[in-house]
């Protein structure tokens, strides 16, 4: 049920995982806001920004230096970014999705004109990979002239195949609430969060999102047309806390999915799968998806 890494303050707010960290500060280097040759700023300065621990901070570096993003510390100052050129990033490998989405979405928005359309169970990796997009325009430091992003998710009346219980059939109710209660929030977050940015910035924004009739054994993303970002979903037997019960279930975490990328320009096969990915997402959105009501 595509569980958060991160952990929460207690004021209530989101505490990252170094996995999530490791995703903004890769985010702030493909946007330029961290350049080739800057010095990162000290774990001191990352765990007052991020309110976490210096052990934290040293793990979401270390998964920098393991991705190429950041030089190898001298004693007494901090590491140096070593960023790849921007023509990097459309030969990237495949991608756990909670570590390539921001950065493909950050890349996204320096677009004039962003478009984002996407199929998934929840919008909990969506979020997540677009906080920091996000916050860049809360500061005005990116400011596309529109945004259009159109989510599907499962119906809220589907018998999902997953997730389901493993075993014991009386719990198919609590296993699809609990579900439901994580599609309808974390829609309710991407909805709000997008369209916030039409008063706070005056920014022509527009989210909308479907359900759809079957449960999607993949994911997708479709980024500006031009990316396609694919994914299957690993359906798992594992056991999870449900309003204090551990529950054994048959489930997939879409931010531990693969990310494949498909780019389309250059390469004709991959314009062929951007081309008829978007035709399947432009297809399922005009017919069998229909109005959404979360909540």
């Amino acid at each position: 049920m595509n569980s958060e890494h991160g952990q929460h303050m207690a004021d209530g707010r989101h505490k990252p995982s170094p996995a999530e960290m490791a995703e903004i500060l890769t985010g702030r280097i493909r946007s330029g806001l961290l350049q080739h040759g800057q010095r990162m700023p000290t774990q001191e300065q990352l765990a007052d920004e991020f309110g976490v621990e210096r052990r934290a901070i040293r793990q979401a570096l270390d998964l920098l230096r393991r991705a190429g993003l950041l030089s190898a510390a001298v004693k007494g100052a901090p590491a140096r970014i070593t960023r790849p050129s921007a023509s990097d990033v459309s030969t990237q490998r495949p991608e756990q999705t909670d570590a390539g989405l921001g950065p493909r979405l950050m890349a996204a928005f320096q677009e004039p004109h962003v478009r984002i359309d996407a199929v998934s169970l929840t919008a909990e990796s969506l979020n997540l990979a677009l906080a920091e997009p996000l916050r860049l325009m809360r500061t005005g430091q990116l400011s596309p002239a529109t945004v259009r992003v159109r989510l599907m998710v499962p119906s809220r009346d589907l018998e999902l195949a997953f997730p389901r219980p493993a075993g014991d059939i009386g719990k198919v109710r609590l296993v699809h609430e609990r579900w439901l209660a994580l599609r309808n929030s974390h829609g309710q977050v991407l909805r709000s969060s997008l369209r916030a940015l039409r008063t706070t910035r005056d920014l022509d924004v527009e989210v909308t999102l479907r359900a759809l009739p079957f449960t999607p054994p993949v994911k997708l993303y479709l980024l500006n047309g031009e990316t396609a970002l694919f994914a299957f979903y690993t359906v798992t037997k594992r056991k999870e806390q449900i309003d204090g019960t551990s529950t054994e279930i048959y489930d997939a975490l879409g931010s531990e999915s693969v990310l494949f990328p498909f780019e389309g320009v250059g390469q004709p096969r991959d314009e062929v799968f951007v081309a008829q990915s978007q035709a399947w997402f432009d297809g399922l959105w005009g017919t069998l998806a229909k109005e959404i009501t979360l909540g």
